[in-house]
Parts: C-alpha cells; structure tokens; sequence
C-alpha cells in the first residue's frame, strides 16, 4: 500500500509537470512564427526572470539588445512582453502605432495600493474616452492657471529666490540638496493646484511630501468635491488620482533632475564656469533670469538637456499594451503584448550621440556653438502619452538652474570623497546620495 501510494504520488508529480509544460507551450504557441521578435529562450513557468538583473534593468535590456537587435522579446514569469529598442523603432511605435499602442495593460498591484480601476487619472488609466477627457481637462486647467504665461513664470522666478534663500542660509556647509529641491518644486505644484505656497519649514509641507512617497489620498482633502453626471469620468477618485499624476509626475522627476544637475556641477566645475560666464554676461548678477534669456543662453541651454540625457531618470517607460496586430521593423506583435519602450537605448544611442556614456554638454551645440536638438533627445517620451507637463518642467529647470548658479558656486566638501555620477535604479534614477558645498558668488566674479 506504502509502495502504491508513493508510485502515486510521482505519478502526480509528473502528470502535473507535463501538464505546466504543455500549458506554457499552448501558451506560447501563437507567439512562435518566423515574424514574431526574437529573444531568449524561456524557462517554463519562470519565463526569462532568472536571465534578467531587475535591480539593473537599463543594462540587462542594453545586453540582450546587442545580441538580439532593436526589438526583442521577454517572457516575464507568464507575461509575454516585446521590449523596443533605439530611435526608429521607438518612433514606430509610439508615433506610427501611436493609436494602437497608448493602452496600458492591468497591473494587479496597483489596485493593491489603491487604485482602483475607472479612476486612474491620466498616467496609468487605459486609452479610451475616459483617458481622453481627463488629459484635455489637465491640459486646458493648466494652461487656465498659467502654464505658457508669465503669471505661472512669476510663480517659478519667486520660489527660486526662497529657494536660493534656503541655500544662502547653509552656505558653505556641506549639505544634501535634495529636501531643499524638493520643497521648491514641491511648490510650484502647489501653486497651480492650491493657489499657495508653503514654506520650507511648514508642517504640512513636510506632511504632504510624506504623504507623496506613501501613498497620496491625503491630498485630496484640500480639493473641493466634484460632483455632475454619474456616467463622468469626473469623480472624487479620478481628480485624486489626477492630482497624485501632477504631484509624483511634476515633483519627483524635475527635483530629480535638478540633483543631477547640481551633483554634474560639482564633478564638471569646467562646465559650471562656463555656465556661470553665460549667465554674467546675459543676465548679470543682479536680474532674475526669465525665460526669454533661454534663446540667448546656448551653452547652459545644452547643459541642461545634457543633464537630462545623462541622468535618464526613466530609463522605462511605464509598459503598454498593442489593442491591434501591429508591425515594428518588420516584426509582427500580436494584439494584447505588452509592450516596454526603453528610452535608456534612445538616449544613450551610440549611433546617435558622440559620447553617449559621458556628460558631453557639446552634443546639443553645432560647430558654431548654437543649439542643437536631435531627434533622439525623448526624455518626456512622445506620442498621446508624452507628459503633459513638459513645458512647466523645462521652465522649472532653466528657471532653477540657472537661478542658483547665478548666485553660487557648488563643490565637493572638504574633505570628502568625489561623488559618483551613477544612478539607483528602478524609478526615478536619482544620484547616489551625497553632499554638496555651496559658497555665494561675489559680485563681478
């Protein structure tokens, strides 16, 4: 009986791994023809996980694209997902398939931190009408609170004095800037959505900005309630959720790439003169910058986007889903993949930039030292789902930048080791943490 029930109990075990084998094969089938993108073999049940490093995807995917090419495919665990790669297939994709690619799959775990489906807001809602009318309502309130005018300018111009005050008031100790950019760009938000700033040391702000890396609900107490048709994607959940866009999207990726900048000035202090010469002799020391200087500013201009190539915070783009059958560089990618644009491969291209691996300000600048763009500079992403606060961004950035160099000069602390100019991968790619010297300019140097 003993010897029954063990032959039965292999048995078992061995029906069910034929079984798990044969799922995964039916599984796969329809994704093994001569056009569907290649890449490593799976593992079954496990897929590809074990063949990837998720503590540093950016270079995992940078391997598999060498061998495999511009779109390759992964298996991640049961979910099959095609990875696209470089400037023309990304162009593809998200301009030429634009319609067919802007869904975004289901993602359990953000139910889990309470989201719940039909209230999404703008960045992870499914393409459809209900994303469609919360985007152009974002867009249009923005622009009724000033984005694109002078008054959300004049808004931008006062907080880089606070800010430029809270380093004056630790200068020359060595200090990490990060709270101090976070509370200004904090602020900027909070002047669009509650007509207010904080100061550095208020309470709330402190609250709200914890509020923001858990989990956002508490901001919505400030907000009054909307109420109108039932079938409306209008609702208490979604302008939450709208708001949580504005705040994560808006705050952390700009302070994030301001810390890179400043983190750049302190390891190129070449490249911060030259910076600091620009600013003297287009603004002064005295005048605030204004965006209009920007056109007259090519050098800091490109140090800026040079920063934001660099840094390459979002390395992945949030993942979408193909509605319809759709071909990418003579791939054909069935409806219901998902997809992972990797704007790391577009931003780091060796084909596209000079020194893609290093802080190279001059791939933005011609022979004649005017600003350049090229076409693979995509740190917003492209197409319906590229970030709608782009334009508030860049006028934080040369706004800030260029505010706090024209008034100090960054170092290392005495004392203290170079830092490094590596990110921490996942989202968003931040510096390692370090620490900064800031010593005020005198006037005429």
């Amino acid at each position: 009986m003993e010897l029954l029930t063990g032959a039965g109990l292999w048995s078992v075990a061995i029906f069910t791994v034929i079984f798990i084998l044969l799922v995964d094969l039916m599984h796969r089938h329809q994704r093994w023809t001569s056009r569907y993108p290649p890449g490593p073999v799976p593992w079954p049940v496990l897929g590809n996980l074990l063949q990837v490093d998720l503590d540093n995807m950016p270079y995992s995917l940078y391997k598999l694209q060498n061998r495999y090419g511009d779109v390759f495919s992964l298996q991640m665990g049961w979910k099959p997902m095609v990875v696209i790669n470089g400037l023309k297939a990304m162009k593809e994709v998200l301009l030429t398939c634009g319609e067919d690619t802007a869904d975004r799959p289901q993602v359990p775990i953000f139910e889990y931190l309470g989201v719940k489906p039909g209230s999404q807001g703008v960045v992870l809602a499914p393409y459809g009408p209900e994303w469609r009318e919360q985007r152009r309502f974002s867009v249009s309130t923005l622009r009724n609170f000033g984005l694109g005018k002078k008054s959300l300018e004049d808004w931008v111009t006062k907080e880089a004095r606070h800010l430029c005050d809270a380093f004056t008031a630790q200068a020359g100790q060595p200090i990490n800037p990060n709270t101090m950019l976070n509370n200004a760009v904090c602020n900027v938000i909070a002047s669009l959505i509650f007509a207010r700033r904080f100061e550095y040391e208020d309470p709330y702000l402190i609250r709200m900005q914890k509020v923001l890396e858990d989990s956002l609900t508490e901001i919505s107490g400030l907000i009054p309630e909307v109420k109108g048709n039932a079938e409306s994607s209008f609702n208490d959940e979604n302008l939450r959720m709208v708001v949580l866009d504005l705040f994560t999207a808006g705050m952390v990726t700009t302070s994030t790439t301001l810390s890179w900048a400043l983190l750049l000035m302190i390891l190129h202090p070449d490249v911060q003169r030259r910076v600091q010469q620009e600013i003297d002799a287009v603004i002064g020391q005295v005048r605030h910058p204004e965006m209009a200087d920007q056109a007259r500013m090519p050098y800091t201009n490109a140090v800026i986007h040079e920063v934001q190539r660099f840094g390459d915070i979002a390395p992945l783009n949030l993942p979408r889903i193909t509605s319809r059958d759709i071909e990418v560089q003579d791939f054909l990618i069935p409806k219901g993949s998902i997809l992972i644009p990797n704007m790391s491969s577009v931003l780091k291209d060796e084909t596209v930039w000079e020194k893609p691996l290093r802080f190279h300000p001059e791939h933005f600048l011609d022979a004649q030292g005017h600003f350049v763009k090229p076409e693979a500079f995509m740190p917003f992403s492209a197409g319906r789902r590229s970030c709608l606060g782009e334009p508030l961004a860049r006028m934080e950035l040369f706004l800030f930048f260029t505010c706090l160099l024209q008034h100090f000069s960054f170092s290392v602390p005495n004392g203290q080791p170079r830092p490094r100019n590596l990110g921490v991968f996942p989202f968003p790619v931040a510096p390692y943490p370090y620490q900064l010297c800031a010593v005020m300019r005198e006037q005429g140097h």
